[in-house]
Parts: structure tokens; sequence; C-alpha cells
């Protein structure tokens, strides 16, 4: 027995789930993540370098499950280091885990360019967030029926542990003197998953940021996870790539030198030895257990404290890895994602979703008579029909759309645009 977590936490949304399973419910939540076709999905889709381009970059699907190990393992290392723990009250490894691979489900092709190209596109309709979309697959869209997709059902620690940000799209909106939330919200309509997760006696009174900060313990820890994986491994495949060499990065450095702490500086001077010896990534692989061993837990309250041990406990990081992670996430930004070479990539997976938003609009959206084409295939085209509003189906022709691969997009994009691409026969390759 784990006393870590109660009936709350086991709660599940509304529907069936197995029965006298020998698994247990985090482990059934983890397994309908990982056998899905959402998850399969990442494969394709970008994660800094376009997929498909040379097979030693890492795609959306690798960086997840890199995430999923890295947040299991600090699981396994806090349970047995930390002396708030005990072999009877302890964070459990698969719920961690299956959060970490579901994290970043929503996440649309193209990368963070596609998340915001499609918000700018939904801004009408209530927007697009990447965090918001992945409580969408979970909840409504991870199997696909032919009249409407259903979802997972859920248990609340799971539901809760994925939901880095909680605060609506509205409350934003009414909090704030800017147009519109660029990120870190969900949709308005999500409000009742909210609700079921963080329980029926939550209010949502306090400001946005407050309601965002109010983050379970595995979701701590898979921010972290995240963190680590990707401001480290974003580099090596910088250095991979020659976006990232000793002569650039001291010249990053010396233009940056009086904004860098005196340890960072220091960090900087043994990634350029590393890289030119050769062991940046052997050096990185290390690191991981460092960032993993700079999680400690601290005492916390919230609103939910009373409600479920995952609310009681605040991860806290050692300030010198978060120096170093912030460091690599600055040299990444700079060095990688505002070279001319990513931003050219950027400017064509937005352009290609505008026109395939404009396709589809359309001729699935708009009341244009004889003059609709079917273009959008099934079995999104039935749903959009069954849409109540023109919101509800500009949402579902977002789904298809968040739901394209990279290669997917491109390919969908040469058959409507392309006078010399695509064939009656494209169904049988």
């Amino acid at each position: 027995m784990n006393r870590f977590y109660g009936e709350f936490d086991y709660a599940h949304l509304p529907g069936k789930r197995p029965e006298n399973d020998y698994r247990s419910p985090f482990q059934i939540d983890r397994d309908r993540i990982l056998f899905s076709a959402p998850f399969r999905q990442l494969q394709s889709k970008t994660q800094v370098f376009q997929s498909g381009e040379y097979d030693f970059y890492r795609t959306r699907l690798t960086h997840t499950i890199e995430v999923a190990r890295i947040g299991r393992s600090i699981a396994e290392y806090l349970n047995c280091t930390s002396e708030r723990l005990r072999p009877d009250f302890f964070i459990d490894p698969d719920l961690v885990e299956g959060i970490g691979l579901a994290h970043d489900l929503g996440h649309p092709p193209f990368g963070h360019i596609g998340e915001r190209k499609l918000n700018e596109l939904m801004a009408e309709a209530g927007g697009f967030e990447g965090n918001a979309q992945t409580l969408r697959i979970v909840t409504e869209l991870i199997y696909p029926r032919k009249q409407r997709p259903s979802g997972m059902k859920p248990t609340r620690a799971f539901l809760d542990g994925i939901l880095k940000y909680k605060a609506l799209r509205r409350e934003w909106l009414a909090a704030s003197t800017e147009t519109l939330p660029a990120h870190h919200f969900l949709y308005d309509e999500q409000e009742p998953y909210r609700r079921f997760a963080l329980g029926e006696d939550f209010q949502a009174g306090t400001s946005p940021a407050a309601v965002n900060a109010m983050k379970s313990l595995e979701c701590q820890i898979m921010d972290w996870a995240d963190d680590t994986a990707y401001s480290l491994h974003d580099i090596v495949d910088g250095v991979q790539a020659r976006f990232i060499t000793p002569e650039a990065l001291r010249t990053w450095s010396d233009l940056e030198a009086s904004t860098l702490s005196g340890y960072q500086r220091n960090v900087v001077e043994d990634m350029i030895d590393e890289i030119r010896r050769g062991g940046f990534e052997p050096r990185s692989s290390l690191r991981i257990g460092q960032f993993i061993q700079a999680c400690t837990l601290e005492p916390m309250e919230n609103a939910l404290s009373a409600h479920s041990n995952r609310h009681r406990f605040r991860l806290h990081i050692d300030p010198k890895m978060k120096e170093v992670c912030d460091l690599h996430k600055r040299i990444a930004i700079d060095m990688i994602f505002r070279s001319a070479q990513l931003q050219q990539i950027e400017f064509k997976g937005g352009f290609v979703l505008s026109r395939l938003f404009a396709a589809y609009a359309e001729h699935a959206l708009d009341d244009n008579g004889a003059r609709r084409l079917r273009i959008l295939p099934e079995p999104y085209c039935t749903w959009i029909e069954q849409g109540e509003s023109r919101n509800a189906r500009c949402r579902r022709l977002c789904d298809f759309l968040a739901n394209l691969t990279d290669s997917q997009a491109i390919r969908t994009y040469k058959r409507l645009y392309d006078a010399d691409f695509g064939s009656i026969m494209d169904h049988f390759s």
C-alpha cells in the first residue's frame, strides 16, 4: 500500500475502465498513452530541427521518451533519498512516467511556430495552446471513432499532472490589457476538466498566474524533466548540426559576458573545451544525473494541500543547476532558434498551416452551398458537420491540423496547391 495517494487521487472521469486488472490505475493511464496513435505520431513532429532530415536529431517522440525516463528517475531518486518519503509513502514512478509520456501530445506540426500560428488562426474561436490540446486529446480525442472520438477516462492525479497551466483563456483576457494570450492557458470549454482535476471545491478567485502556479508534485517533476531534456539535448543537437561551434560559442559568450554570472562563464568555457575534444555529448549524459540529483522536497501549502499529498510538496532545484539550465536555454534560443536556417523553416511551417486552414475553412466551415467541396478527409468531415456552432466546427478543424505530422502537413499542402502533385490513387499508397 502507498499512503501517498488516496481516493481523491485515484478517482477518474466518468466512464468505463478495466476492472480487476493486475495493473494499478496509474499504470493503466500510462499504458493508454504509450499505445495511442497521438503518441506514435510524435515521431514525425519537430523538436528543434524538422523531422526526417537526419537520423541523429531528436524528434518530439525521442524528446518525450527522454522526459518520461528522466521524470521517473527523479521520482525514484527522491523516493530513495528524501527524508519526507517512506516505503509506504512515496511518489508513484508509473504516474510520473505516464505524465511525461503525455506532456507533448498536443504539440502541432512544425514545433513552436505551429503552436503560435494555430493560436493566431484560432483567435476568434478560442485560440490554440499545446498543453490545452494535450488535455483535449486525453479527455476527448485519443480514441478516434467514426461518429465521434472519445477520451481515455484518466485518473484525477494523472489529469492534474499534465496540466502545466490551469488558467482559462477568458481569465487571462479579463486580467490583462493585452489583446490575446499567446500561451499558458486552457480553452474556456475545458473548465469542467479543470474542476474535476482540482476538485469540486476549487474556486479560481486568484490571478491566472497564481492558478497556473498550482502544480502537483508530479507536474513539477515533469516540468523539470522537460527542462532537463531540452536544455541539454537541444544543445547536443545544435553541436551535431554545427550551429554551435567553439568559435561561435566564444563569440556569443563575449557578447553576452555582462549578462552572465561568473559560474555561467565557467560553464561556457567547459563547453567550448568539451566541444573541441569531441566529448560534449558524453558529458551531457553525465549532466542528466546532476540535474536529477539537484532535486529535493520542501513542504508547500495551497488550496489543494488538504485534499492530496501531491500538493503538499514543492520540488526544490539546486540554484547552480538552474543556472546551468537557464544558460543552455539562452544558448539554444540565440544560436539555434534565432538562426536564419531555423527561422526560414518556421516561416515555411507557418505559411503551410495558414494555407491549409484557409482552404479547409472555405469548404468545411463556411456556408458556400453548391461551391463547397469535401476536401477534408473523414472522420473529421463528419465530426465538423456535427458542430453546433462555427466555433465548435473551427475547433474540430484545428484538431485535424494539430494532429498532422510535419510530413503529412507538407504532403497535404502539395496535394491542394501543387498542380503536379497528387493522384486519385493516393489512398492506396
